[in-house]
Formats: structure tokens, C-alpha cells, sequence
């Protein structure tokens, strides 16, 4: 069983759109996750902008890869280091520190996460 963040049971990030480095709407990771994707967001604007000037383009829809493109308000599995990088480009999208694997925390401090909380 995976572990969020907090110690808790890692819960779903999204089903819709399908997230996840398994695709099974959970923040899960195995050794395989060369990028991390433990972050469970909520997408904004800004950080899809963001991540597309940096050469990560997760708005638009790409069809052969089933991805159909994200939107603001989407959650999202974030890869770990791209959720540093936009934090310290004041652009980081909130986190559901709930549905955000415990591995994150190699990454960021629970403290800089709980910063950036999602509020529901």
C-alpha cells in the first residue's frame, strides 16, 4: 500500500483525465518512474504555460498517446522536480498533498507542499 505525504493511504488524484505513471488515476511510482510523478495538482494557467516554455507542453492534446491535453482545474501526477521548478518560478500549482505519493518529500519539504495546499 502507498503512502501519501502526510503518512495516510495515498488516494486518487484523477480519474479524469486519466493521471498517473501507471495511469490508474493514483500518484503511484516504481523504480521504472524516471521522472517522478508523485505530485498530485491542480492545474493552473500560469503553470501550463509555464511548463510549456520549458519544453514540457501538457495542454495540448495528443491523440496517439491518449493524452487529451490538460485544462486549469485538471489534476494532474506531476513529475517532482518539474513542481520544484515551477515553485521557485513563483508558479507552482497547488498540490492535494492527500493524493501526493510520500516519495515526493525526496523533493520538497512537507512544509513547502502544505504551502501550496489545494483548498476545496
Amino acid at each position: 500500500m502507498a503512502h501519501n505525504v502526510l503518512g495516510e493511504e495515498l488516494e486518487l488524484c484523477s480519474l479524469d483525465p486519466l493521471t498517473g505513471w501507471w495511469r490508474d488515476g493514483c500518484c503511484n511510482t516504481d523504480q521504472n518512474d524516471y521522472g517522478v510523478h508523485t505530485v498530485c495538482v491542480v492545474v493552473t494557467d500560469e503553470f501550463l504555460e509555464f511548463s510549456k516554455s520549458v519544453g514540457n507542453d501538457l495542454s495540448t492534446p495528443m491523440p496517439a498517446h491518449r493524452f487529451p491535453g490538460l485544462k486549469a482545474g485538471d489534476r494532474w501526477c506531476l513529475c517532482a522536480a518539474r513542481w520544484v521548478e515551477a515553485k521557485r518560478a513563483g508558479v507552482a500549482p497547488d498540490v492535494v498533498l492527500e493524493a501526493t505519493h510520500a516519495r515526493t518529500l525526496e523533493w520538497a519539504d512537507l512544509s513547502e507542499l502544505e504551502a501550496h495546499r489545494a483548498r476545496f
